[in-house]
């Protein structure tokens, strides 16, 4: 477990910034006009994005723990 728990923390650690971009921040950032409030829309796809992964990974989470106590 402590092995599994360090990979993630290492993975988690060494990931890169994440660019999301839809046509309408592509353009905006292309232009360079209102380069902040680009860049903030970005962060929230990139939020928004996050949330349905993270409520997965929950649910499989409970799975494996219901189904380790049990046997």
């Amino acid at each position: 477990m402590k092995k599994l728990l360090f990979v993630i923390i290492v993975l988690i650690l060494s990931t890169t910034d994440i660019h999301s971009q839809c046509s309408m921040l592509s353009a905006i950032m292309e232009s360079d006009q209102e380069y902040e409030a680009a860049k903030g829309l970005n962060r929230g796809i990139v939020y928004l994005m996050s949330i349905p992964y993270i409520l997965v990974g929950l649910i499989i989470w409970k799975i494996y723990r219901t189904n380790k106590s049990s046997t």
